[in-house]
């Protein structure tokens, strides 16, 4: 137990902040990997084993910004709140979680995006951290979207054709899948939205994702500019 622990928190202490955004960048992508192989596996396994990659890539985004103390104890606040509702849904499975899981999650991946987005986009030099950052900045934009497409299937589940009715689960890679493929404007349109709540959501989600480029890549371009400038002055 103790070696464990040990274990841990020589992980932490080796988060920081040049290389926190490295750490939680290769945690969004485990999460998204995993979320396509955990089909694979038994119908049982699937939601618990699931729920720990979930937990575990929170505390990864949790101590990648601890050097944020504002955001900090805001995201160490619902991630308590993240597990309590976890050991409520195994205690009492009738409850209607559900919707309060995702929507909890869908605010703990939007304060995570809003303290990355201010540590990079008001920055006077670009790093390798700063960059993975941006990576990880687009991989929270995508989940983010997809937890509310996640939200309006728990009330509307015919929002989307090509989307089955079943737990958010079972949905989260197809829904991630969506998602990512509306963000990058590619469309292949195997799913789509069809109530006009979903179709407002996927139409603005393409709109952040053409945003999304002009704005990062400018922001990293002209700190890259500024700081070469005083390098030189």
């Amino acid at each position: 137990m103790a070696s464990g622990l040990g274990k841990k928190t020589v992980l932490i202490k080796k988060i920081n902040p040049q290389n926190n955004f490295i750490y939680l960048t290769l945690a969004l992508i485990a999460l998204l990997v995993s979320s396509s192989i955990l089909p694979l596996l038994e119908n049982r396994l699937i939601d618990s084993l699931f729920m720990g990659f979930v937990t575990l890539t929170l505390g990864v985004c949790l101590f990648s910004l601890r050097f944020d103390p504002q955001w900090f104890r805001f995201l160490l606040l619902l991630l308590v709140l993240w597990l309590a509702l976890n050991v409520a849904h195994l205690v009492f499975s009738t409850l209607p979680l559900e919707p309060w899981m995702l929507a909890l999650n869908f605010v703990f991946f939007l304060s995570t995006f809003k303290s990355i987005a201010k540590q990079i986009l008001f920055t006077d030099q670009v790093t390798a951290n700063q960059i993975v950052g941006s990576v990880a900045l687009f991989l929270l934009l995508g989940l983010v979207w997809a937890f509310a497409y996640l939200i309006i299937l728990q009330f509307i589940p015919e929002a989307f054709a090509g989307i089955k009715s079943q737990s958010w689960v079972n949905n989260f890679s197809h829904i991630a899948y969506f998602s990512f493929v509306t963000l990058t404007t590619l469309g292949y349109g195997d799913i789509s939205p069809i109530t006009p709540l979903s179709q407002v959501l996927t139409y603005l989600e393409a709109i952040a994702g053409l945003f999304y480029m002009a704005i990062v890549v400018s922001s990293l371009v002209s700190a890259h500019i500024a700081h070469k400038g005083n390098q030189n002055a």
